[in-house]
């Protein structure tokens, strides 16, 4: 008896996902577990396991599709079952499944008068997922490149080779020149709807203090030389951010319909640069964590961002977002509330600057921070006395 796959949930928040690459083909054997599709949802790509055994009987999407979650995506039956176009017609008008449910459903056997023989589909370009999203950006068809990987397969050195000998440069942020045009990534596309959302829908109001760190650098730079590991200025920042949320919960609430609703735990985001645009890690638990702890989990989240490797449980779940610009030379910058987090913050770069002191000047270690705060959970005062506590973690670490 044949089985219908669906796309599933693969996380709480997304509705739909572009097909970035299918593993199988007609008459393929799969098992339970095999990876048969690649997946792009708004926060991360991933692979797709199949739901059950069978082979590969139908394929009902294209590779680069967007469909929303329950639509169905390939049929898996039998070896020698065969599949009418009627069954397939009736399967994509039935209605999604809800999240939660299987993705794997049992369709009817046809009956014998709706066999039909197999019909050959058309010929299709294979390609690295690497390959096709490089392609994608620099708008590259594939079909004009010559792949040099395992039986022909296109591989993304191949798509490099196939821009260097012509004129398309579209997507290729490091070679952009005025009057280029060019098609922007999924991710890309999601950010910018994100960010236009956070305008419309999220009343903020903006804090701005201005940080003595000189202590907290001269600490940080006593621990990394006393240990094998490093800790960051933004480690320092998380835990910081973290005493300051148990103290002030309700820096971790969201408001729906008249109901505030505090976070279960203390997640913090941290804004990263990734190959194919901006993505926030999530560090989970930190109130749990001590300072090697944070350090040792935003290294390995760092890197696994910078491979393109995060899962959607290492995007989901923050309450708060830390960005930082210093490394860039800013000194101050607003940033913008993630839809579904009460605030953000805006770290600069640490300056030397002169501070008096008494009847004299010193020079100190000095940081701005900037907070964009959602006025529909948390009103000025209780902003300010949060981020007034962070401060004073901040300027005498301990």
């Amino acid at each position: 008896m044949a089985k219908e796959v669906r796309l599933p949930q693969l996380g709480q928040t997304m509705e739909e996902g572009t097909i970035i690459e299918c593993m199988v083909k007609i008459g393929d054997q799969v098992k339970k577990g095999d990876i048969i599709f690649e997946i792009e949802t708004d926060k991360a790509t991933l692979e797709m396991e199949s739901p059950a055994d069978g082979f590969v009987k139908k394929i009902l999407i294209e590779v680069d599709q967007t469909l929303p979650v329950g639509e169905p995506l390939l049929i898996l039956g039998k070896k020698d079952e065969e599949i009418s176009q009627d069954l397939i017609n009736s399967l994509k008008q039935k209605p999604q499944i809800e999240s939660g449910s299987e993705t794997a459903a049992v369709v009817p056997e046809p009956k014998p008068a709706e066999l039909q023989g197999p019909k050959k589909t058309a010929e299709k370009v294979f390609a690295s997922p690497r390959a096709k999203r490089l392609a994608k950006e620099l708008s590259v068809e594939l079909s004009s490149v010559t792949g040099t990987g395992s039986g022909g397969k296109i591989t993304e050195e191949d798509v490099k080779i196939a821009v260097e000998q012509s004129a398309s440069l579209a997507g290729s942020i490091d070679k952009l020149k005025l009057g280029m045009s060019f098609r922007i990534n999924k991710l890309q596309q999601l950010t910018a709807q994100r960010m236009r959302n956070s305008k419309l829908e999220i009343p903020c109001f903006y804090l701005s203090v201005k940080i003595d760190v000189t202590k907290l650098v001269q600490k940080r730079a006593d621990m990394n030389e006393k240990q094998g590991m490093k800790i960051s200025y933004n480690d320092f920042l998380i835990k910081a951010f973290s005493s300051g949320i148990e103290k002030f919960p309700l820096m971790a609430g969201q408001l729906t319909g008249d109901v505030i609703t505090l976070a279960d735990t203390i997640n913090i985001g941290l804004a990263v640069e990734a190959p194919n645009g901006l993505v926030v890690p999530v560090i989970k638990d930190v109130q749990t964590k001590d300072l090697n702890h944070i350090a040792s989990e935003t290294q390995k989240l760092i890197e696994k961002a910078k491979q393109g490797k995060l899962s959607l449980a290492d995007l989901e779940g923050a309450c708060i977002t830390i960005s930082s610009l210093g490394a860039y030379g800013i000194d101050s910058f607003i940033p913008i509330v993630i839809p579904g987090q009460c605030s953000i913050v805006g770290i600069g770069q640490i300056i030397d600057d002169c501070v008096p002191n008494n009847n004299d000047v010193e020079i100190r270690k000095m940081m701005n921070m900037n907070l964009s705060v959602d006025h529909k959970v948390v009103n000025g005062a209780y902003a300010s006395q949060f981020l007034d506590f962070v401060k004073k973690l901040l300027s005498n670490p301990g």
